[in-house]
């Protein structure tokens, strides 16, 4: 299926003026951003705005497109839009597109992603990542238009997620670093925005600047698994925990729980601590599910292996059995 035409997407005619672009798009933006619109085709609708915006926001990147229609990418850099015809609508193919760089994320695109394993301050050194994009909507314009809206990765721990609280970010670009003060949500999601606002792309003829989006990351925990807001766990038993029942105790973000364990439970049973998981300030928090393994001790002594053996003379249990 062809890709849909960038003005179709943003609801505007193929003339549209610079600020009439900027109208529709943040006025998409606002009805399809995630964290307002929690239907969950609203993110992909938000991409695809966000992709129009920023090619027909750019003249050079507009010119190129409305010459070589949806094939701009991949038409080499020197190839002169004003001396190629232009393509049908809705981002035909242009026909005549040699090899060249990818689309987002590729060559001649920029994305940064940066880590930090604890809940001091994180120093990011971008060089010129964001000179490029603060500046890239906005060259070879003279209205006044509002700044971009820009995205920056951070990978925080399952630790900082689960308990939020206060930090500092540092971001160095061709300006100097940038320091901003960040309150991380108790309980914030991988994948989850924390807006900054004003902090984003400058605007040109003294407009607004847009806002800056710190997308998070969850990195992987040595001892938990998650999934949204839901964390899993391996909890070990005894093959007489496992049979006879007992209370344990489980470790959680959060700390230590006791679970009670029924008789005759079996591996890869998942016990649920309800609320335990990543919090939610909006609602009920996720959960802990603790997944059975059962262990059996890597030597016996003498009296294990008696008791052992008088079981298995004494069971009429077959694990194999379909009945």
């Amino acid at each position: 299926m062809a890709p849909r035409d960038f003005y179709e997407v943003l609801g505007v005619a193929r003339g549209a003026q610079p600020d009439e672009i900027q109208r529709a798009y943040r006025k998409l933006a606002r009805t399809y951003h995630p964290d307002v619109n929690k239907d969950p085709a609203a993110e992909e609708r938000f991409k695809e705005v966000s992709e129009a915006y920023d090619v027909l926001s750019d003249p050079e990147t507009r010119k190129r497109y409305d010459a070589f229609g949806a094939d701009f990418r991949r038409v080499p850099e020197d190839a002169d839009p004003d001396a190629w015809g232009r393509p049908p609508p809705r981002g035909s193919r242009a026909g005549r597109g040699g090899p060249g760089a990818p689309g987002p994320g590729g060559p001649g695109g920029a994305s940064g992603t940066f880590y930090t394993s604890d809940f001091g301050d994180l120093d990011i050194d971008i060089g010129d990542l964001f000179g490029d994009l603060f500046s890239s909507r906005t060259r070879g314009r003279s209205s006044s238009v509002t700044g971009a809206d820009q995205e920056v990765e951070i990978t925080l721990s399952l630790d900082d997620a689960y308990r939020g609280g206060k930090r500092k970010i540092t971001l160095s670009g061709p300006g100097g670093p940038r320091t901003f003060d960040v309150n991380v949500p108790a309980g914030v999601t991988d994948g989850q925005r924390i807006r900054l606002g004003g902090q984003g792309g400058r605007g040109t003829g003294g407009a607004a600047p847009g806002d800056l989006y710190l997308v998070v990351r969850i990195a992987p925990d040595k001892h938990f698994r998650v999934e949204g807001r839901d964390i899993y766990v391996d909890l070990p038993l005894t093959p007489w925990e496992a049979a006879l029942g007992a209370t344990v105790a489980v470790d959680t973000p959060g700390g230590e729980a006791k679970l009670r364990v029924r008789p005759g439970t079996s591996s890869g049973k998942r016990l649920r601590l309800r609320g335990r998981g990543l919090p939610n300030p909006r609602g009920r928090a996720g959960d802990v599910y603790a997944e059975v393994r059962i262990v059996v001790p890597p030597k016996l002594s003498a009296d294990e292996r008696r008791l052992f053996e008088e079981l298995a003379a004494t069971s009429t249990f077959d694990p194999r059995s379909h009945e």
